[in-house]
């Protein structure tokens, strides 16, 4: 198990944009698996009123997919960004929103590597909440590039 300080360590993202927890598995480069608990303490729901709406934003539960995407290409393959490199989210494929995400939900994200292009990465996979599927992801490109080069 890897902890959300080992995370921190690979990935530059901070509170209130850090959205994995844990990791639970990881196969070495072929796949990984994180958890992030979604609170009602998020910035996110500040403000917001008890009839309103307090669904998990998609996009965020998009990020947090793709921070344990990041984690596998660090973790899974053994690869840890140079100094100066940055890794880039690219287009993803195919994305479906089955159920929506609530505070109190446990989000389990599934990522397995499809293909390792040396400084890109094809990735798929989903987030389940108590078993059931609530994002999919056919594929999703994640790459690294040297930080001038995407000033």
């Amino acid at each position: 198990m890897i902890e959300v300080m080992d995370i921190k360590a690979l990935l530059p993202h901070r509170f209130p944009m850090l959205l994995v927890d844990r990791v639970t598995e990881v196969v070495t480069g072929t796949r990984l698996t994180a958890i992030k608990a979604v609170t009602c303490n998020e910035p996110w729901y500040a403000g917001l009123a008890d009839e309103d709406d307090h669904g998990y934003p998609e996009a965020l539960l998009v990020e947090s997919w793709m921070q344990a995407a990041g984690l596998l290409i660090c973790l899974g393959l053994g690869r840890i960004t140079a100094p100066g490199d940055v890794m880039l989210a690219g287009k993803l494929s195919e994305v479906e929103f089955h159920h929506r995400v609530l505070p109190g939900d446990v989000l389990k994200h599934d990522v397995r590597l499809v293909k390792d292009l040396s400084h890109t990465v094809v990735v798929e996979g989903e987030c389940l909440v108590d078993g059931a599927p609530v994002l999919s992801v056919a594929k999703a490109l994640l790459a690294f590039r040297p930080e001038g080069a995407v000033q």
